[in-house]
C-alpha cells in the first residue's frame, strides 16, 4: 500500500507536469462506471482518458494488428492472459479489477418474475443476448440457458447482438422485449433502473472476471500506468461496486 502510494504520488506530479493521453479499450459492459471513473482520474491526475467501447473479442483482433491502445479493461479474465501469453502486454499487470453479475431484465414492469420462470413459460417472441463467441456475458447468458435445460427451445426467439451494450439496446428499443444483460446497465448511475429483473444465480454461469491490462503500447507511458493505478484506489472501487460489481 505504502509503495503504490508513493507511486501514485510520483506519477501524479509527473502528469502535473507534462499532461498526457491513455487510450483504453473498454468491455461495454463497463461504459458507465467508466465515465465516472475517467472523469474522476482526469481531474486527479490533469491526463485525458480517450475510450474506446466494444466487445472483448473484438478488442482482440484490433490489438493483435496493432490498435494502439495503451490499456485493456476486457470482460473477461482469459484475453488478457491470452495477450499477456503471446507478448502483447507487460508482464505482470494483470489484475481483476471487477467480478460481472448477470441478469434477465425487462423494461416493462411484471414481465420479468424474480425466479426466471418466464423464460420456461415463453410468452415472448425475442429474448436478447449478446454474441457468446465475441462477449463473456453471452457466453454467461447461453450457459445460463443450458444449465435450465432451455437452450435448443428458446434458440429460435436469440436475437444476438455483438457485444453486450447492443443486447441491451435490443431490449430497450423493444425490439426484444426482454434481454440477459449487466447488472451495471441497468443501475444507471448506480440506481436500479424501472421495469423487472431477475438476478441470475452465480451458480447458473461461470465467474465473469474482468481483467486489466497494460498493453505493449502503454508499457513506457506514465498516464497508462497511473490510470490503471488509480483503478485499484478506493475511488474507482467506490464506483464500481455502486453499478453492482463485485470486487
Amino acid at each position: 500500500m505504502i509503495r503504490q502510494a508513493s507511486l501514485w504520488l510520483a506519477l501524479t506530479a509527473a502528469g502535473i507536469a507534462s499532461a498526457d493521453e491513455v487510450h483504453v479499450a473498454v468491455a461495454a459492459n463497463f461504459s458507465a462506471p467508466m465515465k465516472e471513473i475517467a472523469a474522476g482520474f482526469e481531474r486527479a491526475s490533469g491526463h485525458k482518458v480517450l475510450t474506446t467501447i466494444g466487445a472483448t473479442g473484438k478488442f482482440y483482433a484490433q490489438i493483435k494488428n496493432g490498435a494502439p491502445f495503451q490499456v485493456l479493461l476486457a470482460a473477461d479474465d482469459e484475453t488478457p492472459a491470452r495477450l499477456e501469453r503471446e507478448g502483447n502486454a507487460a508482464p505482470g499487470s494483470r489484475f481483476t479489477y471487477a467480478i460481472g453479475k448477470l441478469v434477465l431484465w425487462s423494461p416493462q414492469a411484471g414481465l420479468v418474475d424474480e425466479r426466471g420462470d418466464v423464460l420456461s413459460q415463453g410468452k415472448f417472441a425475442h429474448l436478447a443476448i449478446a454474441n457468446p463467441k465475441l462477449a463473456p456475458y453471452g457466453a454467461a447468458a447461453m450457459q445460463t440457458l443450458e444449465k435450465l435445460g432451455l437452450h435448443e427451445r428458446l434458440a429460435p426467439m436469440l436475437v444476438q447482438g455483438d457485444s453486450i451494450a447492443q443486447a441491451h439496446q435490443f431490449v430497450v428499443s423493444g425490439a426484444a422485449p426482454l434481454g440477459f444483460v449487466a447488472m451495471s446497465q441497468i443501475r444507471g448511475g448506480g440506481k436500479p433502473q424501472l421495469g423487472s429483473v431477475w438476478v441470475v444465480p452465480s451458480g447458473m454461469y461461470a465467474p465473469i472476471r474482468q481483467d486489466a491490462l497494460l498493453l505493449a503500447a502503454g508499457k513506457d507511458q506514465p498516464a497508462a500506468l497511473a490510470f490503471l493505478l488509480y483503478l485499484r484506489g478506493a475511488p474507482a472501487r467506490a464506483v464500481i461496486r455502486s453499478y453492482g460489481y463485485e470486487l
